[in-house]
């Protein structure tokens, strides 16, 4: 029965792994909305109460940009307050930081409006005041309306007019507010910049996820595959220990892939299924009354045939040659004189080696070869691509080059929010739709 049940839950989860990632971005409202806006100013969730149109939600993009700066809007349902214990001030900053981008946010859940602004993009405060008068302006008029207004009295406060005219200091203003407007400029080209960084390494991250789920679907099959062994009278407890590790490191590594948020993510996702793929090397060898074999770093051309077995000297194209670990079959390919079954991995519409595919696969290939399993492997200039040092380097490098920091990178998160509540009286800071 135990069997059934184990076997049954393998099924789902390899189903699971098949879900076009569009389809697992579902999991949550926030989540999801913060992975929209980085590489979209306006995120609508289609079953939020007061969601926008299509054409009215392309016309809130349209008013973005010039004067007002990085703008961030998301309309979502209600139930997205769930995840920030029930309070729409403290949903908007969650969603602030997971977009990790200097700016203005805004997010109308449910019938609440809230806004806010990182430090130095607008006085502080003056953001939750912005969409209060909003509110209070076009609240009669509809979602559309208030968000467009919005977006306007920030272009109007970043350009100098301040709220509600020109302010009291008459034509004194002028140059300050040029020197203003000039020093928003390098803001602006910074934040675009690091816009257009994030929204390459999501498409990264997409592509490692990809080839990583490859190698959960091979563990998963060699799983199924052997299941029936295990199940027969007297088989080996030590093999049965394997296979349970195995079992065990697919399922830790799944869950791994499902949080995994940045390439660097991936080295604890393919470290799992490493340890996996030798705990299944050593279960059949046991079934089969073998020796188990010597830990050895995996196959060098591709982690999925399993375990190396001996070193060959190898040269890449253009390279010059040098021991790395293979398996049985590539070892008797280029003994033969044939080339070995290299993995290639998908990068900007292409099929490349693994080793040429840039620094966001260090972390993935770190994973299989790294605690020193496989030290002074040189992948990059030696080989032609640029993951770098396989080994304890690699994460460290990739996490360099995709940056450590979040949110507080560019000084800290959200001033003070503030807001209102589409219906209701209170225009001060909070109030309802």
């Amino acid at each position: 029965m135990r069997a059934k049940t184990f076997r049954a839950s393998l099924l789902v989860a390899l189903a699971c792994l098949m879900i076009p990632a569009g389809a697992l971005a579902l999991r949550g409202g926030l989540d999801q909305a913060a992975e929209r806006l980085q590489s979209d100013p306006v995120y609508v969730d289609r079953s939020a109460e007061r969601a926008v149109s299509s054409g009215e939600e392309a016309r809130i993009r349209r008013t973005i940009g010039g004067e007002s700066g990085p703008v961030y809007i998301a309309v979502l349902p209600k139930r997205a307050l769930d995840e920030a214990g029930g309070d729409a001030s403290a949903a908007l900053a969650q969603l602030a930081r997971q977009v990790g981008e200097p700016g203005t946010y805004a997010a109308v859940i449910g019938d609440s409006f809230r806004a806010g602004a990182t430090r130095g993009i607008l006085p502080r405060g003056e953001a939750g005041a912005l969409a209060s008068e909003a509110l209070e302006a076009k609240g009669g008029e509809g979602t559309a309306a208030v968000l467009e207004d919005f977006v306007r009295r920030v272009a109007d406060a970043r350009s100098g007019g301040g709220r509600g005219g020109s302010g009291a200091d008459g034509g004194g203003g002028g140059f300050p507010g040029f020197l203003l407007a000039l020093l928003a400029i390098p803001a602006a080209l910074f934040g675009i910049s690091r816009w257009r960084r994030r929204k390459q390494e999501r498409a990264e991250l997409e592509q490692v996820k990809q080839v990583a789920r490859d190698d959960l679907v091979a563990l998963g099959d060699d799983i199924r595959a052997l299941d029936l062994d295990v199940q027969m009278p007297n088989a080996d407890e030590a093999a049965k220990a394997d296979y349970n590790r195995a079992v065990q490191c697919y399922e830790q590594a799944d869950d791994a892939w499902e949080r995994a948020r940045r390439p660097e993510d991936m080295e604890q996702v393919t470290s799992l299924l490493e340890e996996g793929r030798f705990a299944m090397t050593a279960a059949k060898a046991r079934f089969e009354g073998k020796p188990v074999p010597e830990r050895r770093p995996p196959c060098f051309f591709d982690p999925r045939h399993g375990p190396s077995t001996t070193e060959v000297e190898w040269a890449p194209p253009g390279g010059s040659p040098r021991p790395v670990p293979v398996c049985a079959a590539d070892a008797q390919r280029i003994q033969d004189g044939l080339d070995p079954q290299v993995r290639h991995v998908p990068v900007d519409g292409q099929m490349v080696p693994y080793w040429n595919a840039g620094p966001a696969f260090g972390p993935w290939a770190g994973g299989f070869f790294g605690g020193g399993l496989l030290p002074g492997l040189l992948i990059g200039s030696a080989l032609g691509g640029g993951l770098g040092l396989f080994g304890g380097m690699a994460a460290d490098a990739a996490a360099e080059d995709y940056g450590g920091g979040d949110f507080g990178d560019f000084g800290g998160g959200l001033e003070d929010i503030g807001g209102g509540d589409f219906g209701g009286g209170d225009f001060g800071g909070g109030g309802d739709f």
